[in-house]
């Protein structure tokens, strides 16, 4: 599993392109444009490159399948939002999550669902460091 900091930075664009192969798994820039062509007015060729770019950043795999190339993810969903949070944590708190949870906590009107869910996640995660 690459590390998040070795996940290049991934834009908005590219996230919509990336959530379509998390899903399918793989594909071609026609199966990608035909999947967004109801949620998007992107032209084939705006796909194609992001696409490219996205191959380009490495999180994206290529192989060629007749005349067209058929495109894999190489990293997982949760390795992406995870670098995409580690990014946004640097930036905005200075690598720290604490004082974010904080600020997002305060601010927020969490159910007792929530909150027993984050509290589950953070004994889970106390235990795995004993």
């Amino acid at each position: 599993m690459p590390k998040s900091s070795a996940i290049p930075k991934i834009t908005e664009a590219e996230w919509v392109i990336m959530r379509v192969f998390w899903q399918k798994g793989s594909a071609t820039a026609s199966d990608v444009a035909d999947i967004l062509a109801s949620q998007s007015d992107w032209k084939p060729r705006t796909i194609q490159s992001l696409i490219r770019r996205l191959h380009q950043k490495g999180v994206l795999t290529s192989e060629k399948h007749g005349r067209e190339f058929k495109y894999s993810p190489s990293i997982t969903e949760k390795e992406g939002e995870h670098a995409a949070g580690q990014s946004f944590l640097g930036r905005f708190f200075d690598g720290q999550l604490a004082p974010f949870l904080a600020t997002f906590v305060e601010r927020e009107n969490l159910s007792a669902a929530e909150i027993a869910q984050l509290k589950q996640i953070l004994e889970e995660n106390k235990q795995s460091d004993s």
